[in-house]
């Protein structure tokens, strides 16, 4: 039987996987740049390499996301675990974390909480990046917390993590800075999407129009938070102007709504 060489192997996978998702699998399976397999096409690739980049390729092409295949995605500026447990981390949120970085660098100290942590991906990375915050972050899924933790651990990130719902566990407790990304698709169109195939319910059914949790959380805000706060919250494309009406109960100093790179509405700004 002839060499398998990496120029077969992503011959095989064109007609299955777009081109670039093949070559992550098969970078990772050599433990090699992306890179050295434009260099190398004819690269001999051991059996077993073959067999686990075909595995690889079969989920897929089942529609299993990359990142959980990897059990790995990046964000901002390092990489997260990620299980079927957690929503995987999207580039979007990442205006989020720019937004609260932006405010919080300048400052002595903050206390911060990341509400609905998942992953724990904007917590982690917050926490690493302003050593003087104190980070708080929760979340009602335990195994979502246990990923949360390893993060944390994985970049030496100091946050206290808690299991509840939204900000029960922290009502006795003051923020500067509160951090949201919510499920906030609405209930059902959650089956019709491809992403809840793999990706938890629990971290996209938003309820009837998607801002049920919003809702709920925005009520909560005036028990943690004083003057001068900020909140930071994610949405779905379309929401800004539902969600600055809800937001509205906080007689914000500040309510905006940032778009993300597609001009989609994806965050609203508050300062109490």
């Amino acid at each position: 039987m002839p060499d398998t060489t990496i120029r077969d192997l992503l011959t095989e996978a064109r007609p299955r996987i777009p081109s670039l998702d093949a070559h992550v699998l098969l970078a990772a399976v050599l433990g090699v740049e992306r890179s050295y397999l434009l260099a190398h096409p004819e690269a001999v690739v051991r059996p077993e390499q073959a067999e686990r980049f075909r595995g690889w390729l079969e989920r897929a092409a089942a529609g299993e996301p990359i990142a959980y295949i990897l059990g790995r995605r990046a964000f901002y500026d390092r990489d997260f675990t990620v299980t079927p447990a957690v929503l995987i981390p999207r580039p979007e949120t990442e205006l989020l974390l720019e937004q609260a970085l932006a405010w919080a660098k300048p400052r002595s100290s903050v206390r911060a909480v990341d509400v609905g942590t998942g992953s724990g991906a904007l917590a982690v990375t917050f926490a690493a990046l302003v050593p003087q915050a104190d980070v708080y972050a929760v979340d009602v899924s335990a195994a979502a917390l246990a990923v949360a933790r390893q993060n944390a651990e994985r970049h030496s990130a100091r946050v206290r993590f808690m299991q509840g719902d939204l900000l029960t566990p922290l009502l006795d407790r003051q923020f500067d800075l509160l951090m949201a990304n919510l499920p906030y698709i609405a209930a059902d169109e959650v089956p019709l999407l491809a992403v809840s195939r793999y990706e938890p319910t629990l971290a996209l059914d938003g309820g009837g129009d998607g801002l049920d949790l919003v809702r709920r959380l925005i009520a909560q805000i005036p028990q943690v938070t004083q003057a001068g706060a900020l909140i930071l919250l994610e949405i779905g494309a379309g929401q800004g102007a539902a969600t600055l009406q809800i937001a509205q109960t906080l007689n914000p100093a500040l309510a905006e709504v940032l778009p993300d790179y597609a001009g989609h509405d994806r965050i609203v700004k508050m300062v109490r």
